[in-house]
């Protein structure tokens, strides 16, 4: 795609429009900074909601094409387009996340297949960490989501959101305060407080969704099994869900899924050890996946003939969470 050169005041309008992208994916021309003055880039700004994204079938949204600024960090373009870092660096990997540079090229991955659960209610995707919300007039939200470390999974399976609460006030568990004996035994509302401003209550006793006093937390595994957002996204949410609304848990790290012109595609994201590897270095070192021969002949039925093995082989191993068209 060939870069476009605008004038300097358009393009500042530009930059706004794409700092909102996440609520509403669409393609967008590539806008290269060079002659562009660092002082006319536009940052901070978080995203503007409206409901739904663009669904195509099973894919939700679309690729965006990013050029950055010399200022600009991953984790301040990730949050500006509803992503994680892992997410951000798998499909960007090699690139610098303190220091990408000025006019580095990036793809935000803001294209999804939708998981394999019920089309209700809220759906989280462990493997990809992302939340999904199918609202009962048909449209569909996606964000970012941190989950829990290593030995603080969230179950998987279905519960329902069972109450909500604004400022609300935190009382860790035995266990979060033997890690930490300084840990008072009630966190009152306020910046200190790790649920953020506000929390949707599940049916499982001790996890919740929530927010965060600590947004770069968010798309990564830092959790003790809660479901933290950024703060803006719950605040969506909270506002948005019902009591009573479905929550399906799932950990898919493979999907499938067709386009609206029935074109197969895959999804293949990192495993948790490369999703670490991602936030040392950058770079995620191969880490096969059990054989998914009959998973991709099953999904593409009737169009086995047409299905793309280089491709299908590609995404296997680049694992770059991006949805990847496997028919030809």
């Amino acid at each position: 795609m060939s870069p476009i050169f605008l004038s300097a005041g358009f393009l500042a309008w530009v930059l706004f429009a794409l700092s909102a992208v996440a609520a509403e994916p669409h393609a967008v021309a590539a806008v290269a900074p060079e002659n562009i003055e660092d002082s006319q880039a536009i940052d901070g700004e978080l995203p503007q909601y409206k409901p739904g994204e663009k669904l195509d079938g099973d894919l939700l949204g679309e690729l965006i094409e990013h050029y950055t600024w010399s200022q600009d960090t991953l984790l301040d373009i990730a949050r500006a387009d509803q992503l994680g870092l892992p997410e951000l660096l798998a499909a960007n990997p090699g690139v610098d996340a303190w220091l990408p540079g000025k006019a580095e090229r990036l793809v935000l991955p803001t294209q999804h297949i939708l998981p394999d659960a019920p089309r209700n209610g809220i759906v989280i995707n462990l493997a990809e960490m992302r939340l999904y919300y199918f609202s009962k007039e048909g449209w569909v939200e996606s964000y970012p989501i941190g989950t829990g470390r290593d030995a603080f999974t969230t179950p998987i399976g279905t519960t329902k959101v069972i109450r909500k609460k604004a400022n609300p006030v935190w009382i860790p568990t035995e266990g979060a305060r033997k890690d930490n004996p300084e840990l008072p035994a009630v966190v009152p509302a306020g910046p200190d407080n790790p649920l953020g401003d506000y929390a949707l209550y599940l049916g499982w006793p001790s996890y919740l969704i929530h927010g965060t006093s600590k947004p770069w937390g968010v798309g990564r595994r830092v959790s003790r099994g809660c479901i933290r957002l950024y703060p803006e996204d719950i605040e969506w949410l909270f506002e948005n869900v019902p009591v009573g609304t479905p929550v399906t848990v799932v950990s898919q790290p493979i999907k499938l899924g067709r386009n609206g012109k029935g074109e197969l595609y895959i999804e293949v994201h990192p495993s948790l050890s490369q999703v670490d590897e991602l936030e040392e270095t950058g770079v995620a070192q191969p880490d096969p996946l059990p054989d998914k021969t009959d998973e991709i002949l099953m999904a593409a039925g009737d169009d086995i003939s047409r299905l793309d093995w280089s491709a299908v082989d590609r995404a296997l191993n680049e694992r770059s969470g991006m949805p990847i068209r496997i028919t030809r």
